[in-house]
């Protein structure tokens, strides 16, 4: 571990699962590099503080009841509404402290969906980067939501779905990042403050490898004035014991499972802790997993089928006469599944999280994207980098059963996705190597946040004006 450096940074994630996950990853290397951390957030969806007992932790109140959290897109909009006079507070606290003091603030580290923290720090003079959670990929098809507006492509039209966006190949109409609502003005109004306030930020740290992304990370350099940092895979700048960040409880029992199995023949199923589906949907899964004779584990987590408490909807005694072939659990330890070897294909919603964690342990993917960015993921998975299939029609057990036949075939092009999936876990390693990408790339962002302070008239003290870092960025 680095020697303390005497700065302290405050991280702010967004309160939910798939955003806590890679913030606090992040807060854990940035620590390694010998700085402090302090974790802002909300009430709901709280981390544990037992598991970090060398973070500092500060509770805001976000006002937002929890009963609004289901509506993902109103959520998200009275989140940046009602957190700003809190963390605002939050804040001015913790900058006027004893600890400020002894270890002066270096920079605050928000999610890029968090968009109210940039006021806030412009306020108090607080030099602001953010984590952007979600692929660089994804993020370059929301820049383009004007386009889709222009083309016609919003409100969706069936008719179009399979129409290829040209600006954006090899997406069509039916892969951009859009979301069912009836109030698209709504969405258009968080991602035009979203993509607004990250350009307004001193910086973009992305849980992402140049190897897998350069494409889009030259397309942003066009667009944005400010430095990109991708430093991903984050989850393995870490060491296997490091804390778990899930707001669920894990179900050890599955490895034990899994360690009955030989190598790539069990088909791994979760689709996140956001994700919903039908009972019909989850009968016709649970049949497709059934009919295909492979061994299965899948997590079912309480909340995933619309309507149902848990599993319930299963046929009778569905379980018992797959006679050991199928494990059903809440919540997986998914880094460890995915690492185990008798994993052989990972059914996802290619939320990034999980994309990414596959990648890093060489495991195909059958792709099922429920919303936004998941649909970008997909397509990406199936074609730029094809490492994967994608289920493109509906969710019946013929065509559940079909595509995870071809997938755990060891011959053909199953063999070939293998392959390319195996060299891109290669890439992933390299990148985080002494010279690789992305340990480059963490130096840089340590080095450029350390460079504010030889802008600031008093080396020490607690406020970096926002002209010195701007003109830290200028030099960069």
């Amino acid at each position: 571990m680095a020697g303390r450096k005497g700065r302290r940074w405050l991280l702010t994630p967004l309160p939910l699962q798939g955003h806590i996950n890679p913030m606090l990853e992040l807060a854990q290397i940035l620590y390694s590099e010998g700085f402090s951390i302090t974790i802002i957030h909300t009430t709901f969806n709280s981390p544990h503080p037992s598991n970090y007992p060398h973070f500092t932790f500060s509770c805001i109140q976000h006002g937002v009841s929890q009963t609004q959290s289901s509506d993902l897109l109103n959520f998200l909009l009275q989140l940046n509404v009602k957190c700003v006079e809190p963390f605002k507070d939050c804040v001015t606290k913790l900058l006027r402290s004893d600890e400020a003091a002894v270890e002066p603030v270096a920079c605050l580290i928000s999610d890029a969906m968090c968009y109210f923290t940039q006021a806030v720090a412009d306020n108090l003079h607080l030099p602001r980067i953010v984590l952007r959670t979600a692929a660089i990929s994804s993020y370059v098809a929301f820049l383009a939501y004007p386009l889709f507006r222009q083309r016609g492509y919003i409100p969706t039209q069936d008719c179009i779905l399979e129409e290829e966006v040209k600006e954006l190949a090899p997406l069509r109409v039916k892969d951009l990042p859009l979301i069912k609502t009836e109030e698209p003005e709504k969405y258009y109004e968080l991602l035009r403050n979203f993509l607004k306030e990250t350009k307004a930020s001193l910086g973009v740290i992305w849980n992402s490898f140049e190897g897998l992304e350069s494409p889009a990370l030259r397309k942003l350099s066009k667009e944005f004035s400010i430095p990109m940092f991708p430093i991903g895979p984050f989850h393995k700048h870490l060491s296997s014991s490091s804390s778990s960040s899930s707001l669920i409880s894990q179900d050890q029992s599955c490895i034990a499972w899994l360690d009955t199995h030989p190598p790539n023949s069990v088909v791994y199923v979760s689709f996140g802790s956001l994700a919903a589906i039908t009972e019909t949907e989850f009968v016709e899964l649970a049949w497709g997993l059934a009919n295909s004779r492979h061994p299965f584990l899948w997590v079912v987590r309480p909340g995933l089928i619309k309507g149902s408490e848990w599993v319930e909807a299963l046929p009778s005694g569905f379980l018992e006469n797959l006679e050991g072939r199928g494990a059903i659990v809440k919540w997986a330890p998914q880094q460890e599944v995915l690492a185990h070897s008798a994993v052989g294909a990972f059914w996802t919603h290619c939320g990034w999280n999980s994309t990414l964690e596959s990648i890093c342990e060489g495991v195909p993917m059958i792709c099922m994207p429920i919303f936004t960015d998941q649909k970008v993921n997909a397509r990406y998975v199936s074609h730029v980098w094809r490492v994967g299939l994608q289920l493109e029609k509906r969710v019946e057990r013929e065509e559940i059963q079909r595509i995870i036949t071809t997938l755990m075939d060891v011959n053909g092009e199953a063999k070939e996705i293998r392959d390319r999936a195996l060299k891109l876990k290669e890439e992933a390693e390299l990148c985080l190597r002494q010279g690789g990408s992305s340990r480059s790339s963490l130096q840089a962002l340590v080095t450029y946040i350390l460079s504010f302070d030889s802008f600031t008239s008093q080396p020490s003290s607690l406020y970096i004006p926002f002209r010195f870092a701007r003109k830290a960025i200028d030099d960069w």
